[in-house]
């Protein structure tokens, strides 16, 4: 079962979260701090999963529904993605993403909690842990990169946006093209195309992003020129860093990401790009689970 829930994140902008399990037999409000476990008693330990630039909480079903059977595992739909509201004047900062974390965890009675963000859901989910390390137990950092990207990557996304042959006809369109003809794909993946085709709606004219890539630019835009090395190092808690073989997040990256982390692992999925839980989802979870474990007994 999965069902939504409605947070009120950073300047009360509208946020949806999903929780993929059977809603808690006890505890007061919504299911909040008072959530339990099968045996009534205990809390059940809570797991906030955070997506990457251009997805959405549904990304992460899968992961979410084996991280169900023994944790209360909710997905969020981030400010500008999936069903979370989506205003032009919105701001899209670093700021707001790790407030809208925050009021998370906070509303939905999480903390502390694990963490584990995707990409730029990795980012917002470590400053978090920087930030407010009595909200955050774990983190788990999926092929996101602490160096600074600068101005010419965001110059390549800008193009590449505008490179999306939309509307597409179909979602067979869709998986197609960013499985096959997108210029950035070297080799066909299947797994990238229905990653993509999760967030195409159908309009009119056909089928579209959920999201406006003007909104995408800009929260990219808020953290490609930075280093994130600082916030990395002032996690206390856990932390594992995951990288796809062929991802963006390079070997000797990640390692130093775990040297720079007072608390830092590191795990490696073979045949895996960057939507290492898209592309190899039972090594993702071979590679998470135990780390999950260990904090969470």
């Amino acid at each position: 079962m999965v069902r939504r829930i409605d947070v009120s994140g950073a300047s009360g902008i509208r946020l949806a979260a999903w929780e993929f399990a059977d809603p808690p037999k006890t505890g007061p409000g919504r299911g909040g701090a008072g959530a339990a476990g099968a045996g009534g008693g205990e809390r059940t330990p809570g797991v906030l999963l955070l997506h990457g630039l251009m997805g959405r909480a549904s990304h992460w079903a899968s992961t979410a529904r084996w991280l169900a059977e023994r944790h209360r595992a909710v997905a969020l739909d981030q400010r500008g993605h999936g069903q979370s509201a989506k205003p032009p004047e919105t701001e899209y900062t670093r700021g707001a993403y790790v407030e809208d974390a925050e009021a998370a965890l906070e509303e939905l009675g999480l903390a502390p909690a694990v963490l584990i963000g995707h990409a730029m859901g990795a980012l917002t989910a470590w400053q978090l842990a920087a930030r407010r390390p009595d909200l955050v137990r774990g983190l788990v950092i999926c092929d996101m990169r602490a160096s600074a990207l600068g101005a010419a990557s965001q110059r390549e996304w800008e193009e590449w946006f505008k490179s999306w042959p939309v509307p597409f006809a179909t979602l067979a369109d869709v998986r197609k093209w960013f499985g096959e003809d997108d210029p950035w794909v070297e080799r066909t993946n299947t797994s990238r195309g229905e990653f993509y085709a999760e967030v195409m709606a159908e309009y009119e004219d056909g089928w579209r992003p959920v999201f406006e890539p003007e909104q995408m630019l800009k929260s990219r835009e808020a953290w490609v020129y930075d280093a994130h090395w600082e916030e990395l190092a002032q996690v206390r808690c856990p932390t594992l860093v995951v990288r796809g073989l062929d991802g963006e997040l390079g070997r000797a990256e990640s390692q130093e990401m775990v040297r720079v982390l007072p608390d830092g692992r590191y795990a490696e999925v073979v045949d895996a790009g960057h939507l290492v839980h898209y592309d190899q989802p039972e090594a993702w979870r071979a590679a998470v689970e135990p780390f999950l474990d260990e904090v969470l007994r």
